[in-house]
C-alpha cells in the first residue's frame, strides 16, 4: 500500500492539472464573450508595426497604444488585405476581399468626360458592413473620420447614425476626436453604442498642427529634406514614376523621424481621447480595438507611401482588442484583417442572417485566443492602387510570401523566416515552393471571381488630386 502511494499523487496531481486546465479554458472563454458590450474602433491610419513599440520598436513611440496592448490581445501578426486605405478598411468592415467588395480605387471611371466615384452602396450593394449589423443588433452607431480614403462619398457610412468626416482631407484625432467625445456625452450611457473613431494623424498626407519638433531625430541632418506633406506628395509621386527614389539612408532617416514624431503624437492625442472616455466610465463596458489599415514604406524597398506594393512594411499592420474583463494574451499566429467583424459578431453573440455569413471570409479568432486553435491562417492580401498595378500576394502561415504583378507577369517568392525585410527573391532558387504558391495564389483569385486578363490593363485613376498621368515604372 506504501509503495502505490507515490503513483496514487501522481495521478492526482496529473488530473488537477488537467482539471486547471480546462477550468482556464473555460475562464478565457466565458470572459473573451460580452454581450452587453460596446465596441470602439480606433484607427491609426498609415501606422507600420515595425514603428509602434508594443510590436517590438525600440523607440518609444506609442505608450498609450502599449499600455491596451499589455492589458488586452496583441496581435503580432495581423495581415491587411490591401496596401492602402480605400479597399482596406471596407474589407474590415465586410471580412471581404477587396476584388469580392469591389471598393478597389477612389473612381471606378475618371476621363475628361467621365468621373464615376465609387461608391460600396453601388458596386456591391447587396453586402452588409460591420455598421448595419450592429444598427440591426440595437446598437447606436457612429463615426468619427479624416475624411479622404473612408469618406462617407465612398459608402463608408453606411449602416451609421452619426458619420462625420473631417473638413480637412487628411484630418487627425484633432478633427475626429472632439465631436466624438460630444456625442459620447449625449449617448454613451443611453444604451449599447459602436463607435469608429479614425485618424490621418500618421499619414503622409498630414502634417502636425504646430509643426514638427523633430524629437525622434537623433542625429544632425545635413540633407536636403525638409518634410512636409508636400514634399512627400514629390516624393511619392517620383517613386512611382522611376521606380526607385534617389534618395541617401540619411534622407531616409530624416523622414522615418518624422514619421515616428506623427505617431507619437496620435498616441497622445488618442491618450488625451481615452482619459475622457474612462471619466464617463465608458471603458468598463467597451471592448476598444486599436488596428490599421496599411503602413508606410519609407525606403525599405526603394520608395516613399503606400498602395503600389505588397511588401510585410504595408501589409503587416497592428491589431490590438482590449476587454472589460482583463483576459490578455499575445497571439503570434497569423491572422487576417478580415477575421476582425466575424471575431466581434462572436464575442457580442450578435444576431446575424445567413447572407452575412455567407459574405464573411475570416474566422473568428477566439479560437486562436482561448488556444484551441494552433494553426495561423493564410492571408491573400490584393492593390490595384490607381489601376497603375494590379498584384496579388500569398503570405502562409508558415512564413512564406509569394507576389505575382499582373501587368508583367513578374513573381516574387521570399522566405519571411529568414528574410523578414524582403530583399532575396527566391523565385529561382525555390521553383518548387514557388510553384506551390502559385497555383494557391491563382486558386484564390480564380474562387473570388477575378477575370485574370483584366488584371493585365492598367490605367490611371487619381487618388490625391494629382494629375493623372499613365507614365510609371512597370518594374
Amino acid at each position: 500500500m506504501i509503495k502505490k502511494l507515490p503513483f496514487l499523487i501522481l495521478i492526482f496531481v496529473i488530473l488537477i492539472a488537467i482539471i486547471f486546465w480546462f477550468s482556464e479554458k473555460i475562464f478565457f472563454e466565458n470572459h473573451l464573450q460580452c454581450s452587453d458590450c460596446n465596441v470602439l474602433i480606433v484607427a491609426f491610419d498609415a501606422e507600420q508595426a515595425n514603428h509602434v513599440s508594443a510590436f517590438g520598436y525600440q523607440k518609444l513611440t506609442t505608450p498609450v497604444q502599449d499600455s491596451i496592448a499589455k492589458s488586452g490581445f496583441l496581435f503580432t501578426n495581423n495581415i491587411a488585405q490591401s496596401s492602402w486605405t480605400v479597399p482596406s478598411f471596407m474589407s474590415y468592415f465586410t471580412s471581404m476581399y477587396p476584388s469580392e467588395h469591389k471598393l478597389t480605387n477612389k473612381f471606378v471611371t475618371f476621363s475628361k468626360t467621365e468621373k464615376v466615384i465609387s461608391n460600396i452602396n453601388n458596386l456591391s450593394p447587396e453586402i452588409k458592413i460591420m455598421a448595419e449589423v450592429f444598427k440591426e443588433n440595437g446598437y447606436k452607431t457612429a463615426g468619427f473620420t479624416g475624411d479622404a480614403g473612408v469618406g462617407a462619398q465612398f459608402g463608408y457610412n453606411k449602416g451609421f447614425d452619426v458619420y462625420i468626416d473631417s473638413k480637412n482631407p487628411f484630418g487627425g484625432f484633432e478633427d475626429s476626436v472632439p465631436p466624438a467625445l460630444d456625442w459620447l456625452k449625449n449617448n454613451g450611457n443611453d444604451g449599447k453604442f459602436f463607435m469608429f473613431l479614425h485618424s490621418y494623424g500618421v499619414h503622409g498626407q498630414h502634417d502636425p498642427v504646430g509643426g514638427f519638433t523633430k524629437k525622434f531625430l537623433d542625429f544632425d541632418y545635413k540633407g536636403s529634406l525638409a518634410g512636409g506633406k508636400e514634399e512627400q506628395g514629390r516624393l511619392r509621386e517620383e517613386g512611382l514614376a522611376k521606380g526607385r527614389l534617389d534618395l541617401t539612408e540619411n534622407d531616409y532617416k530624416f523622414w522615418r523621424a518624422l514619421y515616428d514624431e506623427k505617431i507619437n503624437d496620435s498616441d497622445q492625442q488618442f491618450g488625451n481621447f481615452l482619459s475622457e472616455f474612462k471619466k464617463m466610465g465608458l471603458d468598463k463596458n467597451t471592448i476598444i480595438i486599436i488596428l490599421s489599415d496599411h503602413g508606410t514604406e519609407l525606403g525599405e524597398h526603394g520608395r516613399m507611401d503606400h498602395g503600389f506594393t505588397l511588401y510585410d512594411e504595408l501589409i503587416r499592420v497592428p491589431l490590438i482588442i482590449k476587454f472589460p474583463s482583463g483576459v490578455k494574451g499575445i497571439v503570434k499566429k497569423q491572422v487576417n484583417s478580415v477575421d476582425l467583424m466575424p471575431t466581434i459578431i462572436d464575442v457580442l453573440g450578435l444576431n446575424i442572417n445567413k447572407n452575412v455569413q455567407s459574405q464573411m471570409r475570416g474566422k473568428s479568432l477566439i479560437p486562436l485566443m482561448t488556444g484551441k486553435e494552433k494553426i495561423g491562417r493564410d492571408a491573400f492580401s490584393e492593390t490595384d492602387y490607381r489601376n497603375y498595378t494590379h498584384k496579388k500576394s500569398l503570405r502562409t502561415a508558415d512564413g512564406w510570401k509569394f507576389i505575382y504583378t499582373f501587368e508583367n507577369n513578374k513573381k516574387e517568392l521570399y522566405n519571411l523566416n529568414k528574410d523578414p525585410e524582403e530583399k532575396n527573391n527566391l523565385i529561382s532558387g525555390e521553383a518548387q515552393k514557388a510553384y506551390e504558391l502559385e497555383q494557391r495564389l491563382f486558386g484564390y483569385i480564380k474562387n473570388t471571381g477575378q477575370d485574370e486578363n483584366k488584371l493585365k490593363e492598367t490605367g490611371c485613376l487619381p487618388v490625391y488630386g494629382e494629375v493623372c498621368t499613365e507614365k510609371i515604372d512597370k518594374k
